[in-house]
C-alpha cells in the first residue's frame, strides 16, 4: 500500500470511480441474488424432502394390516409318550415359539443391553443413537455403526423381508418407512410383547431362528433353563450370526460375549458378582461337548417320519390346500404333528434291523453309479448306472451291478473310468451309491386300532430323508401270503367253502393249459382240506380254489381289503393286463403290493374281519392350536365276517405250529400267519399277528436277484421272529378267542364230509366250521367193495383184477374245474352226476372198465395180460420212484409268479406258480 501524497490521490480518485461504484454495486446485487437462490433452494429442498418423506410415509404398510409375529416355525412331531422323534425344518423355518413366562430376565437385558439399551425409554427410535451413529461416521468416514432399535429390527425381519436385495434408494425408503412404523408400533404394543417377538425371530446361527431353537442347538436345554453367561454368548451371536458362532467361532464369541456381560453390568441388569461369575465360565467346552454329542441338527428323517410326511402332505391336499401351500405349512408353519409311533416297538425294530449280525454271512452290494465327463473340445458325456452294466455285461455275463464288497465296486468303477475316459478328458461330476442287499423292510400295526406303531423301510445307513421307503414306496410280488386274501377268505366268507372242503391236488392246468405247479416239485398229494392247503401253501389247490369262487370274486375282496396296487384292466406296451386271472391266487400280479397294504390286510383278520386303514398320525394342530387335521377317528369297515376271520386265523396258526413257518414261533403267545416266496426266492414274505400286534417283513434284491442260501432265504421269517418275540416279552400269553357262531363237527378228512361208520374210523378230524356250514353228505371217498387193480375204480362183477377191501375213491369234479385237470375224464373221479330231461340229479357210480362188452371181445386172454404186464411195470416205476424221493436227492424247485421291482410293471406270464 502506498500511503504518499501520490498513492492518497490516487485511492480519491479510485473511490470517486463512477465505474468502480457501479461494479460494486452490481457484486452486491449478485451476492444478494445468489443468496436468495441458496434460500429458495434450501426451502425448495426441505419441502421437497418434506413431500418425499410424507410420499414414503404413506407408502408404508398400515400399522393395522401388519403382523411382527414370525411367520416361519419349525414343524414337530412326536410319538405316542410325547416324545419329540422328528422336527421339519425348511428355509426361514427353524424358529420354535415361547412364551415370556419361558424367558429369564437375564436373557432378554442381554439383548437389551448389546442391542438397544434404551429400549425401555425410547419411542421406537432412539434419537441419541442416530446422532451417535451419525458423528461416527462424519468423523472416520465410515456409516457402519448401527442405529436401528429392537423395535426397528423386529419391523426389519418380519415386515420389510426383503432388505438384504435393497438397493442404496430402497434402503433408504425401507429405513424411513421402518422408523415411521417403529414409533406406531410402540403405540400398539407393549415392551414386553415387542421384545418377545424380537427373540423369537432373530437369526442366530446354525440354522436357527429365536432363542429357543438356539438354547437347544448350542445347550440341550429350554431357554428357561440358561445362565447368565449363555444368555450373554446367544445375544453375542446376534450382530453377525455367522462370525459370532460360538461353535465355528467361538474367539470371536468370547470377544463380543464380554462386551455383552459388560454392558449389562454397565445397566446393572446383573451384580459384580453374577459378571465375575460369568466372566470366569468355561461356556465355550460345554457348547463342543453338546455339538458332539448331538451332532447338531439332524435333516434327515426317519423311514415312519418319511412315510408320515407323505400322509399329511396328501391329507393336505385333500382338505383343500393346493400342493405349495401343503408343504410350506408342514415344513414351516409351526405344526405339532401327533404320530401313533410306539417307541418301545420302533426302537426294537431298528435295533434288530440294525444289527448287521441278524444279516447272512457274504453281504452283496448294488452299485448306482453316475459320471459327467468333459473333453478338450468342451463336449460333455453323461454316464448312468444302465451304461455302467451295458459296458460290463460285454465281458461278464449276468453282469447285475452286485459286487462282493465296496472295495471291489470302487475298483470297478476306477477301471469303466479308465475305459470310457480318453487322454485330455476332465471329470465334471461324478456320484455313486453302494445299497447293502439283500434288502428288507417291516410294518408293525396295533390292529384294533390301525395304528402303525412301527417302520424300517431299508436296511443300511439312511443318507437322505424320503428316500425308497420299501415299507410303503415299493411293489412286490406277495407270494403265497395272497392265497389267504385272495381265494381262501372269500371262499369261506361267500363261496361255500368250508376248512374241510377237499380239493385234489392232481395235474392242473391253467386256462391257457400251462400246469400250476407246486413249491416243492413235481409231486402231487391227491386229496387235501382247505385247512392243509394252507398250513402246507400248497399252490395247486390254491388256484383250483380261486377257479371254483371266480377271480372276480377274488379281486373284489382284494380290493375290499384295501390293496390300491391291483387292476381291473390295464395297457401297457400294447398289450392289456388285469390281476382278474387265476395268477392272482398266488400273487402273480400286474405290479405288485406295498407292505403296508399287505400287512394292514391281515389285520384284518387279526381284528376279526374288520378292516381298520392304517394311520401314522391321530391328530395336527396349527402354531396356533388349531386342529388342522383330525385322525383320530378310526376309518374301518368289515369285510370279512368274524366266523370267517377266526376260521383263517386256525388255520394260520397250523403254518406256524406245524407248517411252513414253524421258525417264527416264540413261544409265549399265540400266533397266526403266513409265509410268501416268489420265483426263485426273489421275494421272501411272512405276515403274521398276535392278539395284539400284526406284523409283516419282506426280504429281497433290490435289482430282483434270486436269494441264493438258506440264510437268505429264511431271512424274513429270522427278522419276524426276533422283533416280535421282543415286543410280546412283557405281554400276556393270549390266545385266539373263538366268536359266537363258530362250531365244531367231525368229519372225514378225506372228503371234508359226514364219516361213515366203518369206512372213515382212521380219518376222523375234528374241525371248525360257520354255523349252518357243517356238511351234511356223506363221505363219497372211501368204499367198501372191490376195487380194480387197473383202473383204480370200483370193480364190475366181471373184473378179473378186482380186489375186495375199504378203498379211497376221487370225489366228483366241480363242473367249473373239469377242464382244468389235465387228462380227466368221468371215470376219474368216483360218481358222475347225471341229470335227466326233467333236471333231475343222480349220483351215478363209476365203475372199471371190464364191463360184459370188454370182457366178450374176441382175444380177451391177450389183452387181460398185456394190463397185467403194465400194471407190474407201473408198480415198479412206481417203486423207483419212491425209493429216489425218500432217499431226498432232489430239492424242491420254486416255481413263482412274475417279478415285479420298486414302482416299476413287469409282465405276467401265463405260468405263475407261488412259493411257499
Amino acid at each position: 500500500m502506498n500511503y504518499g501524497k501520490r498513492g492518497i490521490v490516487e485511492q480519491a480518485r479510485a473511490l470517486n470511480s463512477g465505474t468502480n461504484k457501479w461494479g460494486k454495486k452490481i457484486s452486491l446485487f449478485g451476492f444478494y441474488i445468489i443468496l436468495s437462490l441458496m434460500i429458495g433452494g434450501v426451502i425448495i429442498g426441505a419441502s421437497a424432502g418434506i413431500g418425499v418423506f410424507n410420499g414414503i410415509r404413506d407408502t408404508a404398510p398400515d400399522i393395522g394390516n401388519i403382523s411382527v409375529t414370525p411367520k416361519g416355525f419349525s414343524t414337530f412331531v412326536y410319538d405316542t409318550d410325547g416324545n419329540q422323534i422328528a422336527k421339519l425344518v425348511s428355509t426361514d423355518s427353524n424358529r420354535i415359539p415361547v412364551t415370556w413366562d419361558m424367558i429369564p430376565d437375564h436373557l432378554g437385558k442381554a439383548f437389551v443391553a448389546i442391542e438397544d439399551e434404551r429400549f425401555y425409554e425410547h419411542n421406537g427410535i432412539d434419537i441419541q443413537g442416530i446422532i451417535r451413529a451419525g458423528f461416527v461416521g462424519l468423523t472416520s468416514g465410515h456409516f457402519s455403526q448401527g442405529a436401528s432399535t429392537i423395535t426397528q429390527q423386529l419391523l426389519k425381519n418380519n415386515v420389510f423381508s426383503g432388505w438384504t436385495d435393497e438397493s442404496k434408494i430402497q434402503q433408504v425408503k425401507r429405513k424411513i418407512q421402518e422408523q415411521y412404523l417403529a414409533i406406531q408400533l410402540e403405540k400398539s404394543m407393549s415392551k414386553e410383547d415387542i421384545l418377545l417377538n424380537y427373540l423369537n425371530t432373530i437369526n442366530l446361527g446354525s440354522n436357527t431362528l429365536g432363542v429357543q431353537a438356539a438354547s437347544l442347538r448350542y445347550f440341550n436345554k429350554s431357554c428357561s433353563e440358561l445362565t447368565i453367561s449363555e444368555s450373554a454368548v446367544i445375544a453375542a451371536i446376534t450382530q453377525n450370526p455367522s462370525r459370532f458362532n460360538p461353535i465355528t467361532h467361538p474367539d470371536k464369541n468370547a470377544e463380543r460375549r464380554n462386551k455383552v456381560l459388560e454392558h449389562m453390568l454397565k445397566h446393572e441388569f446383573i451384580t459384580q458378582i453374577e459378571y465375575d461369575a460369568a466372566m470366569t465360565d468355561d461356556v465355550y467346552s460345554r457348547i463342543q461337548n453338546v455339538n458332539q454329542e448331538t451332532g447338531g441338527d439332524s435333516t434327515i428323517n426317519s423311514y415312519f417320519v418319511d412315510a408320515l410326511t407323505n400322509d399329511i402332505l396328501d391329507d393336505l391336499i385333500a382338505a383343500g390346500y393346493n400342493e405349495t401351500q401343503a408343504y410350506t405349512l408342514l415344513y414351516s408353519g409351526g405344526l405339532k404333528i401327533y404320530s401313533t409311533q410306539d417307541p418301545e416297538i420302533q426302537a426294537i425294530c431298528d435295533d434288530v434291523f440294525q444289527n448287521e449280525e441278524n444279516y447272512p454271512s457274504g453281504t452283496k452290494w448294488l452299485l448306482s453309479y453316475e459320471l459327467s465327463v468333459q473333453s478338450p473340445d468342451g463336449t460333455i458325456t453323461n454316464h448312468s448306472s444302465e451304461m455302467f452294466q451295458s459296458y460290463y455285461k460285454q465281458s461278464i455275463n449276468g453282469f447285475n451291478m452286485l459286487y462282493s464288497s465296496q472295495e471291489a465296486a470302487e475298483e470297478a468303477i476306477e477301471n469303466y473310468k479308465a475305459a470310457v475316459m480318453n487322454e485330455g478328458d476332465t471329470v465334471l461330476g461324478e456320484k455313486y451309491n453302494l445299497t447293502p442287499q439283500p434288502q428288507v423292510s417291516i410294518t408293525v400295526e396295533e390292529q384294533s386300532t390301525g395304528y402303525v406303531v412301527a417302520m424300517v423301510g431299508g436296511r443300511g445307513q439312511k443318507t437322505a430323508s424320503r428316500t425308497l421307503n420299501r415299507a410303503t414306496d415299493s411293489y412286490r410280488q406277495p407270494g403265497s401270503t395272497f392265497k389267504v386274501l385272495s381265494t381262501y377268505a372269500p371262499g369261506i366268507d361267500s363261496a361255500g367253502l368250508t376248512l374241510a372242503t377237499v380239493f385234489n391236488d392232481a395235474p392242473f392246468a391253467y386256462d391257457n393249459g400251462t400246469l400250476v405247479k407246486n413249491w416243492w416239485g413235481s409231486e402231487y398229494r391227491g386229496l387235501n382240506t382247505v385247512r392243509t392247503a394252507i398250513k402246507d401253501s400248497m399252490n395247486v389247490i390254491a388256484v383250483e380254489a380261486f377257479t371254483l369262487i371266480t377271480p372276480q370274486l377274488g379281486y373284489d375282496y382284494l380290493k375290499n381289503f384295501g390293496f390300491t396296487t391291483i387292476t381291473d384292466g390295464v395297457t401297457i406296451n400294447g398289450k392289456v393286463y388285469s390281476d382278474i386271472q387265476q395268477s392272482t391266487a398266488l400273487g402273480g400280479l400286474t405290479y405288485g403290493v406295498k407292505n403296508l397294504e399287505l400287512n394292514a390286510a391281515y389285520a384284518s383278520i387279526a381284528n376279526g374281519g374288520v378292516y381298520v386303514e392304517p394311520k401314522l398320525y391321530t391328530k395336527v394342530v396349527d402354531h396356533d392350536g388349531n386342529v388342522l387335521l383330525d385322525n383320530t377317528e378310526a376309518k374301518s369297515k368289515r369285510v370279512l365276517k368274524e366266523t370267517t376271520a377266526f376260521l383263517l386265523t386256525s388255520a394260520m396258526q397250523d403254518v406256524v405250529t406245524s407248517g411252513t413257518a414253524t421258525s417264527v414261533n416264540f413261544g409265549t403267545t399265540a400266533i397266526a400267519g403266513k409265509t410268501g416266496t416268489t420265483t426263485d426266492y426273489k421275494d421272501v414274505w411272512f405276515a403274521g399277528y398276535t392278539n395284539y400286534y400284526t406284523a409283516t417283513t419282506w426280504t429281497g434284491y433290490d435289482n430282483n436277484v434270486s436269494m441264493k442260501d438258506s440264510a437268505e432265504k429264511n431271512l424274513s421269517k429270522t427278522l419276524w421272529r426276533k422283533v416280535m418275540a421282543r415286543v410280546h416279552e412283557n405281554l400276556p400269553a393270549s390266545s385266539f378267542a373263538q366268536p359266537a357262531g363258530i362250531v365244531a363237527a367231525t368229519v372225514c378228512s378225506r372228503s371234508g364230509k359226514q364219516p361213515i361208520e366203518g369206512l372213515c374210523n382212521g380219518t376222523l378230524r375234528t374241525e371248525y366250521f360257520e354255523e349252518g356250514t357243517v356238511p351234511t353228505e356223506s363221505c363219497d371217498v372211501h368204499y367198501a367193495g372191490t376195487m380194480c387193480g387197473i383202473d383204480g375204480c370200483p370193480a364190475t362183477e366181471l373184473c378179473p383184477f378186482k380186489t375186495a377191501g375199504v378203498f379211497e375213491l376221487t370225489p366228483e369234479v366241480p363242473a367249473a374245474l373239469q377242464s382244468g385237470f389235465v387228462n380227466y375224464t368221468p371215470t376219474n373221479s368216483a360218481y358222475t352226476t347225471v341229470t335227466d330231461e326233467e333236471g333231475n340229479q343222480t349220483r351215478v357210480l363209476n365203475t372199471c372198465h371190464h364191463t360184459v362188452e370188454f370182457m366178450t371181445q374176441p382175444g380177451i386172454e391177450g389183452i387181460i395180460a398185456a394190463e397185467q404186464a403194465a400194471a407190474v411195470a407201473a408198480a415198479q416205476a412206481a417203486q423207483a420212484a419212491a425209493e429216489a424221493a425218500a432217499a431226498g436227492t432232489q430239492e424242491a424247485a420254486q416255481p413263482a409268479p412274475a417279478q415285479s421291482g420298486d414302482s416299476v410293471v413287469n409282465e405276467v406270464p401265463a405260468d405263475v406258480s407261488a412259493g411257499n
